[in-house]
């Protein structure tokens, strides 16, 4: 199986439906709910396909340059930007969309409560995460080889979750079951077609650099936290972005700087 092939059969096809779900969806009166329509559908997805490229690419770079994992040369189109072929970059761009039009899709038919939010767990969650990650680095630093992909995906992957965390925490916790029914089964899917993929020789997971842990028999655990730390990613802050609480916390945040601002500029002594 080629690279793009996988890409058309378990990417592009998926993202086609959904979106004619969607878009049927919406000429029958379903429409995103309107919690979550603070930003428009495309803005959401289209910042985060951005942010998916910017962040992702050094650091897959870097995986193939070190031979954690890498592909088969006969399998991809030749064409490669830095040490990754093309296919990769598709693969970056194409993730970010499916998740997005999965949210609206769940967006359009779960109904939401306005609970109160708990603010405690915009400080507890981030410390909790934080000390995972500094577990991962550890492990980096002691060159543990059965540990560096599991390392690299977490020191990678937990600072931005960290961000989100504290940010909205609380926001996601609101709508918790959306977040649930879009990481998991994506998730799950993702990690089924990857390995098939890896079944049919289109990549390849150093199993120096691994705990050489598998899940069916033939996915690497690694492979598996990789889709479970994305789509957390993805989920996370498609739903922060579109989530009117996260645009009322900001507007919230601008006020207090504003005035913290004035309040600066009146103590200045006039020269």
């Amino acid at each position: 199986m080629t690279y793009f092939g996988f890409l058309l059969r378990f990417l592009v096809i998926p993202i086609f439906i959904l979106t004619g779900i969607t878009l049927w969806n919406k000429r029958r009166g379903r429409k995103r709910a309107a919690v979550l329509s603070a930003t428009s559908i495309g803005l959401g997805i289209g910042i985060h396909v951005l942010i998916a490229l910017l962040y992702t690419t050094p650091w897959d770079n870097y995986l193939v340059a070190t031979g954690v994992w890498w592909y088969d040369t006969s399998l991809v189109t030749g064409l490669v930007l830095g040490w990754v072929p093309i296919e990769e970059y598709t693969f970056f761009i194409l993730q970010p969309i499916l998740v997005g039009v999965w949210l609206v899709l769940l967006s359009q038919i779960l109904s939401f409560r306005d609970e109160p939010l708990r603010a405690a767990l915009r400080w507890w969650m981030p410390v909790l995460v934080g000390i995972v990650w500094l577990g991962s680095v550890v492990i980096l630093l002691t060159g543990k080889q059965a540990g560096t992909y599991m390392a690299l995906l977490l020191a990678w992957a937990l600072p931005p979750v960290i961000l989100q965390l504290a940010f909205g925490a609380d926001i996601l916790w609101r709508y918790r079951r959306i977040v649930f029914l879009s990481i998991v089964p994506v998730t799950l899917y993702l990690a089924l077609t990857d390995a098939l993929a890896i079944n049919a020789g289109t990549w390849t997971i150093d199993p120096a650099q691994s705990f050489n842990i598998f899940l069916g028999g033939v996915l690497p655990i690694e492979e598996f936290a990789f889709f479970l730390m994305t789509n957390v990613l993805l989920t996370f802050g498609i739903t922060l972005v579109w989530a009117e609480a996260s645009h009322e916390r900001l507007a919230a945040y601008r006020e207090r700087l504003q005035q913290r601002l004035s309040k600066n500029k009146r103590a200045i002594p006039e020269g």
